[in-house]
């Protein structure tokens, strides 16, 4: 059975960072691409960041390239998301994913998702 549950998020003021941290069982790194999207109630999906499963490869919407960065640690079975200089606009739901195609639909199209963890950034 896949899970992936998210932890990390919270609200905190312009300018300031949070990171958000995804623990996934049930699949393999080595088959899955790995990242994060924000998805707010109503709205369409918007890609974030995701890491390729083949190599170290990294995409990065150009919205938070500079100021956010994706890691994993396969030991662990971890997805991080540090997220630097945050703005009101970052505000959202992030959605923890993972999935074969996931780094080649630009972080988009996944297999697998978590629940989805709040991130409030105030001006």
């Amino acid at each position: 059975d896949v899970q992936l549950v998210e932890s990390g998020g919270g609200s905190v003021q312009a300018g300031g960072s949070l990171t958000l941290s995804c623990t996934i069982t049930g699949l393999s790194f080595d088959d899955n691409a790995v990242g994060w999207f924000r998805q707010d109630p109503g709205k369409q999906r918007e890609e974030v960041a995701c890491l390729s499963s083949r190599d170290e490869s990294a995409f990065y919407s150009p919205t938070v390239e500079g100021r956010f960065r994706v890691s994993r640690d396969k030991s662990r079975m971890t997805v991080a998301l540090e997220m630097l200089g945050l703005e009101p606009e970052d505000t959202g739901v992030y959605y923890c994913a993972a999935g074969v195609g996931f780094f080649h639909t630009n972080c988009l199209v996944y297999d697998y998702k978590g629940r989805g963890i709040l991130v409030t950034v105030s001006s």
